[in-house]
């Protein structure tokens, strides 16, 4: 038995100062069966015992809180004492699979995504990266992966902060579970993507075996958190922002947060990253609303010239091809869409984030299926993306740009660049990753966590065709944009006016439940008349189409149509669940599709209320339409 003491103590949880050195900050362990050193940070009592148990040398740390981390490490060779660590070895390799412990205090579930659970990380870097043993904490973290999900995604936060397999320092790392995707590649194949484009702050990836207290838990996709930090999104502490669009942060689904808002123009989701809670007064949140909005303003004018002093277009032609190739749907929502903001810099599109929802996900499945790559045809922006005639809605805040010849040129003449070599770059590089899950990974990952019906090999093969066809799919979509001919740019809007209402009787039956034969039919003519426009000077992609609650408030349109809307029983417009009836508007701004849910709508009847909206000058002018329905039996 071999014992150590005397070491200076850091308890579970608390942070050593980043400048803290001494010559016993740091313990190395060589030994023969690694090839690099386990590096332990001296936050013990003692380091204790070398048992030979067959064969084996089991090196065990006794920590100051009685906690106990088993650790096999083969021959121990020596050990000796270092004031600073080696990051990298000679051989740095970002394609392999390592291996990372995590073991918990007490051995707690990880049950959370809101409370952390003290835990230590051992990571075996083989000969590329430093191995390390270090103190941390673990929660839970993701949306539909963490509630739906056997395989549980973790966010790890270091106590103090560490570069990890090459990846820069910092604290928060994530551990995404990628279960949906039978591929493991869906996330990385965007990640290399967005580099290789030049998106700022693009995430890398390692990937990981990872062993949850002592078992083997499943392969993993190690990565940055997406945060403000020097190695991070790099935007200053004082005045830098970091937001996320996101439906699941937002004001509708996290009511009781104070970090989020509805934003001015477009009424997007709107979560603040950075400034955090502790940084964010209401103030400053509505600072942020306000300078959002500018830029949203511009946009929404269609004002190409301030709208690019605003927000670099560079950043979001990128963003939004990327979305389109692989068709993520989340856009839509929007869900994971990032923007970030150094003081009176531009806005700029990213990071880049959650990509399983993409690459044609079949959502009537949702729960349990793992289907993917079945059309190349579908779009999610259009043919003509000014006029949202993509298969999902997406919001203006995307599409309106696409009415400034400067953007679509931008646009085309970007993608042109990138087209001949794209497949043959990111594919290339998913190759250099899929020859080491080959080795043995990805079975263990399969014999894990087993998915019905689906082979990891026909499911790459499947991906791969997918996005072969895709890229060219997605060249003909983008250079078919239409030319958008010298349009008005629109000044601020300064008031609001309501032109006045059109009332429709629309017949439904309730045994066609979604499928009805009839349509919300409203006379175009009436329309223009109210608003004060002529058929010559009328641009469609100007109009907006809400939903009204009863006191006359614009709801939220939670169907997949480009407009629309869910109306419960008090004729309110709301979500599905719980929904009666519904009207979606796609392409045709005077016809809309309609519906009704069978299994919550049992009325005779229902009147609902849609509003046009559409610029004239500086008023924003608007036409009611009231929805009279009669429901047949």
């Amino acid at each position: 038995m071999l014992s150590l003491f005397g070491f200076c103590a850091h308890g579970m949880g608390q942070e050593p100062s980043e400048q803290e050195s001494s010559p016993t900050d740091w313990l190395q362990v060589h030994h023969r069966t690694i090839q690099t050193p386990w590096v332990l940070p001296l936050f013990m009592d003692s380091v204790e015992t070398i048992d030979m148990i067959n064969g084996f040398t089991t090196f065990r740390v006794q920590l100051n809180d009685g906690f106990t981390i088993p650790l096999s490490v083969g021959t121990l060779d020596s050990i000796s004492y270092a004031t600073t660590l080696s990051d990298e070895q000679e051989e740095k390799d970002p394609y392999r699979v390592y291996q990372m412990y995590i073991y918990t205090q007490g051995q707690s579930t990880i049950a959370s995504k809101s409370e952390y659970v003290p835990c230590y990380v051992a990571l075996n870097g083989g000969n590329s990266y430093a191995s390390r043993l270090l103190a941390a904490q673990i929660r839970g973290r993701g949306n539909s992966t963490w509630e739906w999900y056997d395989k549980k995604p973790y966010r790890l936060k270091l106590n103090k902060k560490q570069k990890m397999l090459g990846l820069a320092k910092a604290k928060s790392w994530a551990l995404l579970a990628n279960y949906r995707d039978v591929t493991d590649l869906m996330n990385t194949f965007v990640f290399e993507l967005g580099r290789w484009m030049g998106l700022p702050h693009t995430n890398h990836t390692r990937y990981v075996e990872l062993f949850l207290n002592g078992e083997y838990n499943g392969l993993y996709q190690f990565t940055e958190q997406v945060q403000q930090g020097a190695n991070r999104v790099a935007v200053s502490d004082d005045r830098g922002l970091l937001i996320a669009l996101d439906l699941d942060d937002g004001p509708e689904l996290s009511p009781s947060a104070t970090d989020n808002f509805e934003s001015k123009v477009f009424g997007l989701p709107v979560a603040v990253k950075y400034p955090d809670d502790e940084m964010l007064t209401a103030e400053r949140l509505d600072s942020i609303r306000s300078v959002f909005g500018v830029l949203e303003d511009a946009i929404q004018r269609q004002d190409y010239a301030t709208a690019s002093t605003l927000l670099d277009m560079e950043s979001m032609v990128r963003y939004l091809m990327i979305q389109q190739l692989v068709y993520n749907v989340e856009l839509s929502a929007p869900r994971s869409v990032y923007i970030h903001k150094d003081g009176d810099g531009p806005w700029v599109m990213g990071p880049l984030w959650d990509f399983d929802a993409g690459y044609d996900f079949d959502w009537s499945d949702m729960y349990t299926g793992h289907n993917f790559f079945s059309n190349y045809h579908e779009t999610l922006l259009g043919s003509d993306p000014v006029s949202r005639n993509g298969n999902y809605r997406c919001s203006k805040f995307f599409t309106n740009l696409f009415g400034c010849k400067e953007f679509v040129k931008l646009y085309k003449d970007t993608w042109n660049n990138y087209a001949d070599t794209l497949m043959d770059h990111t594919w290339g590089e998913m190759e250099k990753y899929l020859a080491a899950l080959r080795e043995g990974p990805m079975a263990r990952e399969s014999a894990k966590w087993p998915v019905s019906g689906k082979n990891f090999e026909t499911e790459v093969a499947k991906m791969k065709k997918w996005l072969t066809n895709r890229v060219q799919y997605t060249g003909q979509l983008i250079n078919g944009i239409p030319e958008p001919g010298e349009e008005e740019v629109l000044p601020p809007i300064t008031s609001e006016k309501l032109c006045g209402t059109i009332n429709v009787e629309t017949k439904m039956s309730w045994s066609l439940g979604y499928q009805q034969n009839n349509q919300v039919k409203v006379d175009r003519a009436s329309v223009l008349t109210l608003l004060g426009v002529d058929e010559a000077s009328f641009h469609p992609q100007r109009v907006n189409i809400v939903p009204l609650n009863t006191d006359g408030t614009v709801g939220e349109n939670n169907t997949d149509g480009v407009f629309g809307g869910w109306f419960n029983g008090d004729n309110n417009p709301r979500v599905w669940n719980g929904g009666h009836t519904y009207i979606e508007v796609f392409g045709d701004l005077f016809n809309w599709n309609c519906g009704l849910r069978q299994d919550t709508c049992y009325d005779d009847e229902h009147t609902v209320t849609m509003q046009y909206q559409y610029q004239v000058g500086s008023v924003l002018c608007k036409v009611n339409v009231r929805v009279h329905f009669t429901i047949s039996w």
